[in-house]
């Protein structure tokens, strides 16, 4: 962090200040249908605009065919709902690569910047109109921090001022907080589909963990790797030989589970000891006996980094799991520290989002930096400093 140059270290007055943020919220016909990542820029806005600047907004929305202007990825309500929270008319700004008029204490909103050709390529020339369109550029957006593009690298790189926002400082905080500050037990819950999405994170949190829980399809990898029957569930027979190199002492598996033969609302659970489990069934949430087990960890955790659920919690009768294992956070003394879209998701269903020490609004610039890996638009922000 005392290599970044921060916005709160700038005199902001009467300059066009440039921020990009994340407001790729998710949308349902035409409506955003949660706006957390609005909510979370707002304060750097509002900084912003308190200390006499003119606000540049800049953003992507899904993933439109690149340089296509496509009404379904508008960031129109996007703008909207910022011009509700900041009580002031945020502009859409659609033609916006020559530079525009705009003066101290309003905001603009530049159309989606994947609507201009070279944004995933980290096109040199759309960089620099980016870096033109203000006297400072502010990186503010962590969930992007880990793509080298025009907006999160290039534009930062040919800015005469770049800096890092209040947001990005936060997520920097508080996962370093959580991996080298740590008090200890440190425990990690990893859940998720897939294995292979989350291979090196899983190798990563090993070397740091006291212990590790992993939920969802991973847990049926890992407990294939240990010679159990895991039925119809999902799973990945190509990495047992990986998962059964990594299993540990340190991670914790399900003692029992929640089975059905079909995924849909009106399947039948049903509670099975491991050993029980046929041919049919499909795992799709913990037993309570896991759940205690866990639990019991998550009590002595001082430290606790979430990362995916443990069930299919969408359907209510594959949703205990998930629901104890948050609410058991959510009640710890532990440091706790949550990321990634569908735990985030359940804990807004739980409405736990005050008692969870730190939500990240980062998906894969949050595993990427438990994983250790350097991210771009850090790392271009650091040499800024060092310049």
């Amino acid at each position: 962090m005392s290599q970044l140059i921060t916005l709160d270290s700038l005199d902001l007055k009467g300059k066009r200040v440039v921020i990009r943020e994340d407001f790729n919220v998710p949308m349902k016909n035409g409506d955003i249908s949660n706006d957390a990542r609005i909510c979370a820029a707002l304060p750097t806005i509002q900084y912003a605009l308190s200390q006499g600047a003119a606000v540049i907004l800049i953003s992507h929305l899904g993933r439109p065919q690149e340089g296509v202007c496509d009404d379904a990825y508008s960031l129109a309500p996007i703008a909207a709902r910022l011009s509700q929270y900041l009580h002031i008319p945020v502009s859409l700004i659609k033609d916006w690569h020559h530079g525009f008029s705009i003066h101290p204490g309003q905001v603009a909103l530049c159309e989606n910047i994947r609507f201009s050709l070279g944004e995933t390529d980290n096109d040199a020339t759309l960089s620099a109109q980016l870096a033109a369109l203000g006297d400072i550029y502010v990186m503010d957006a962590f969930a992007c921090a880990h793509r080298a593009q025009a907006s999160t690298y290039g534009a930062l790189e040919k800015a005469k001022v770049a800096c890092a926002g209040p947001l990005l400082c936060a997520e920097i905080k508080a996962l370093d907080k959580a991996l080298l500050h740590m008090e200890r037990p440190f425990l990690a819950i990893v859940g998720g589909a897939k294995v292979s999405t989350k291979l090196t994170v899983l190798e990563a949190l090993l070397a740091k963990v006291d212990h590790l829980i992993v939920g969802g399809g991973i847990a049926n990898t890992f407990l294939a790797a240990q010679g159990h029957a895991v039925g119809n569930s999902l799973y990945e027979p190509d990495l047992i030989p990986m998962a059964k190199k990594l299993l540990s002492s340190k991670i914790l598996l399900p003692l029992d589970v929640v089975v059905a033969t079909e995924l849909s609302d009106t399947a039948k659970p049903q509670i099975k000891a491991l050993i029980d489990i046929e041919p049919q069934d499909k795992i799709l949430d913990i037993g309570p006996k896991t759940i205690a087990l866990y639990q019991s960890f998550i009590e002595k955790a001082r430290t606790i980094v979430w990362n995916g659920p443990v069930g299919v919690f969408e359907y209510p009768a594959f949703a205990a799991g998930t629901h104890a294992i948050a609410h058991s956070i959510a009640d710890s003394q532990a440091f706790s520290l949550a990321g990634g879209g569908e735990t985030l998701s359940a804990i807004e269903n739980y409405h736990l989002n005050d008692k969870i020490s730190y939500i990240s609004t980062g998906g894969g610039a949050f595993l990427e930096y438990l994983e250790g890996k350097s991210l771009p638009g850090i790392e271009v922000l650091k040499n800024k400093g060092l310049n």
